[in-house]
């Protein structure tokens, strides 16, 4: 059986409009995020997404655990480029150093060396401010949008019947997944195997969670099986869908669309005009020439 993401009726901004324009408002504001290195034009983006989540009614009880899923990863990332400097040499040519830290060893002669410069701490900020936008718009999706109105949603964006019930099918399948494996690990512990007493290294680990993986992949397989015959024994694809749900535009919705798109359009225009790339305060520049 398939399953939804948690989902509940709420006074909010996003499921106050259309999910159609929501999503289109969202890939405006995706591709207009991404567009831009400069975190003036970045605080921008972060400020509404600030804003939707402030206003869409999803509590911290919710989301918790895909919201410091997401911190601890942007923070690992943003850290690991802070310390290394790959990803920034692409956008920035020159550094001004802060301190630098040497190891008092060499390996094959070559000296570990941590330089803090000016570029990468800003470009650090940058990248945590650029990912932290996206990701928060992109959490509520699943919290906000009414899982019954997923295939008659992604319909009305203009995609076909089977496009659109392929992206209905996954956005179930992760809590699907999730569940099944929470059930088969509940299912082994009450037949002695204990997840908590493993030991060894990576590689061994792996090889004794055999036990947990093989019957959720397995089930997964399974399950999409019976899916497929289930819609081919309904003569899925042979003729055009119809759907139950209707959704209808109000001009509220409208709106909605029109501020994303100038948003994208303002956005590529500005990039256009060589706006937009990455940016450091002349102020710190001159203070570590």
């Amino acid at each position: 059986m398939l399953v939804s993401w948690k989902y509940r009726q709420r006074k909010s901004i996003i499921q106050w409009v259309d999910p159609r324009a929501w999503l289109t408002f969202y890939g405006c504001f995706l591709m207009s995020t991404l567009a831009f290195w400069d975190i003036r034009f970045l605080l921008f983006f972060f400020t509404i997404a600030l804003l939707v989540l402030f206003n869409s009614g999803v509590s911290w009880r919710e989301s918790r655990r895909a919201f410091l899923f997401i911190i601890g990863f942007i923070f690992f990332f943003a850290i690991l480029t802070f310390l290394t400097g790959r990803g920034g040499s692409e956008v920035y040519e020159v550094e001004h150093v802060i301190r630098e830290y040497k190891a008092p060893f060499s390996i094959l002669g070559w000296v570990p060396t941590l330089k803090i410069t000016v570029e990468r701490a800003f470009y650090a900020v940058s990248q945590f401010v650029r990912v932290g936008s996206i990701a928060i718009m992109t959490i509520l999706i699943p919290y906000s949008l009414n899982p019954a109105l997923y295939g008659i949603t992604f319909k009305g964006l203009g995609l076909s019947d089977k496009f659109a019930y392929a992206m209905d099918l996954t956005m179930r399948f992760i809590p699907t997944f999730a569940r099944d494996f929470q059930l088969t690990v509940d299912a082994q512990r009450a037949r002695g195997y204990e997840l908590e007493k493993l030991s060894g290294g990576i590689v061994e680990q792996v090889r004794k969670m055999g036990p947990i993986f093989v019957p959720v992949t397995i089930h997964a397989i399974i399950g999409s099986e019976d899916i497929i015959d289930a819609m081919d024994l309904r003569a899925f694809g042979v003729a055009p869908r119809t759907w139950i749900d209707v959704l209808e535009r109000h001009t509220r919705d409208r709106i909605l669309i029109a501020f994303g798109v100038i948003i994208l359009l303002t956005s590529i225009a500005l990039g256009i005009m060589g706006y937009g790339d990455f940016w450091v305060p002349d102020v710190l520049v001159k203070l570590f020439l």
